[in-house]
């Protein structure tokens, strides 16, 4: 089994947090094998803990994405849980004003547009800020290591889904990625990172030994976060990405879409580790709630083949086909600045290729120097083999 950092700090590293009054960033993902919560694990180890810090969907991961999460108080510790993901994202100097240190411990799924990442990001910047040291407890990237794929995020398209010039699929883990971007953005943070014991670069979850609890509503099993790289990008049109079903993002389809004719058309590119069946489903929350969609649903037959991102953009651009009429990408987004697709790529190259006629391939082609570099430039960070 990987030992994470957690359970290092709980057994190994105590004398770390002694006599120190801590804040913890956390969420209900972050367990011991033994699926103890996180505070719950410092708590019994004699740490004291001062605040709570929740990202999006909460302390107890579960609220719905976007929705706001409120302040609250521990109901069996009697301290502040302070949100994230509300009034501010990023913590004021007023809570953190009584702590001496800042643990961090998340579990992310591997892609950029997920937003604990930028709560990290968010969260190294206020500590580096105030000069209060954060600790980062490390746990594995679900979806392996290795694998590094999609265009970096450029200038302009700075967002709570993507907070920093890295790919969509990043091939590192939380502590690693607190290591670049403490350096690459210079944050400045006062910063530590235990490593996990036993990780290799290979591994996907279930190679760990370690439980997967759902990190948010909508991510329920690691094949969620197999494909959620590419079927993410649909949160930027008018398809249902399966919100409201037992599948989010391994379910696609609207409405007007012909779920045969699709499935066809998608199996008929042949693309590596990927099949798709014709589905209908009727979401109970998100686009196209209480309506029966047709569509596909995503099988991965190969995971080491996958390449997720292309397929989400093969997807979106087989709709579009499809249904020009009734497909569209979404507007400017909540974040105000540019169309949510956009935002989520990280670019508006994609997007404008696929309105100009251009191919998936031809659009893919612009950012495999991108990727073959960021794997260069990310190694100062890296942690693990």
């Amino acid at each position: 089994m990987v030992i994470t950092g957690l359970h290092r700090l709980v057994n190994e590293k105590g004398g770390m947090l002694r006599g120190k009054r801590v804040g913890l960033v956390t969420h209900a993902a972050a367990v011991t094998p033994d699926l103890q919560a996180a505070p719950d694990a410092l708590v019994e180890s004699g740490v004291a803990l001062r605040a709570l810090f929740a990202p999006e969907h909460g302390l107890e991961s579960a609220e719905a994405d976007a929705d706001p999460v409120a302040h609250s108080v521990h109901p069996r510790f009697s301290i502040p849980i302070y949100s994230l993901y509300g009034e501010t994202r990023r913590p004021t100097p007023a809570m953190l004003n009584d702590l001496d240190v800042l643990v961090f411990d998340m579990q992310d799924v591997g892609a950029r547009f997920y937003t604990y990442l930028s709560t990290l990001f968010h969260v190294l910047t206020a500590a580096g800020e105030f000069g209060l040291p954060v600790i980062v407890l490390d746990r594995p990237n679900p979806i392996n290591g290795l694998a590094i794929e999609g265009p970096l995020l450029e200038p302009g398209f700075e967002s709570f889904v993507g907070v920093a010039p890295l790919p969509v699929r990043h091939g590192m883990t939380m502590g690693e990625l607190a290591r670049w971007l403490n350096a690459e953005c210079n944050l400045r943070a006062d910063l530590t990172v235990i490593p996990m014991e036993g990780w290799r670069r290979a591994m996907w979850f279930d190679d760990t030994g370690l439980p997967w609890a759902p990190p948010s509503p909508a991510m329920p099993h690691v094949s969620t976060a197999t494909v959620y790289p590419g079927a993410c990008l649909v949160e930027g049109t008018t398809l249902s990405e399966g919100r409201g079903t037992a599948l989010p993002f391994e379910l696609i389809g609207a409405p007007w879409l012909d779920a045969y004719g699709l499935a066809r058309s998608l199996n008929a590119l042949g693309l590596s580790g990927v099949r798709f069946r014709p589905a209908q489903f009727i979401p109970s929350a998100g686009k196209h709630a209480g309506r029966l969609c047709q569509g596909v649903q995503v099988h991965v037959v190969d995971r080491e083949a996958l390449q997720p991102v292309r397929m989400g953009l093969h997807l979106v651009a087989a709709c579009r086909t499809m249904a020009p009429g009734d497909f569209a990408f979404l507007p400017a987004s909540w974040e105000g600045r540019a169309p949510h697709f956009d935002l989520l790529m990280g670019t508006s190259a994609p997007r404008a290729g696929l309105e100009a006629g251009a191919s998936v391939a031809e659009i893919v082609a612009l950012w495999r120097a991108s990727e073959q570099e960021f794997h260069r430039q990310r190694a100062f960070a890296l942690l693990y083999a």
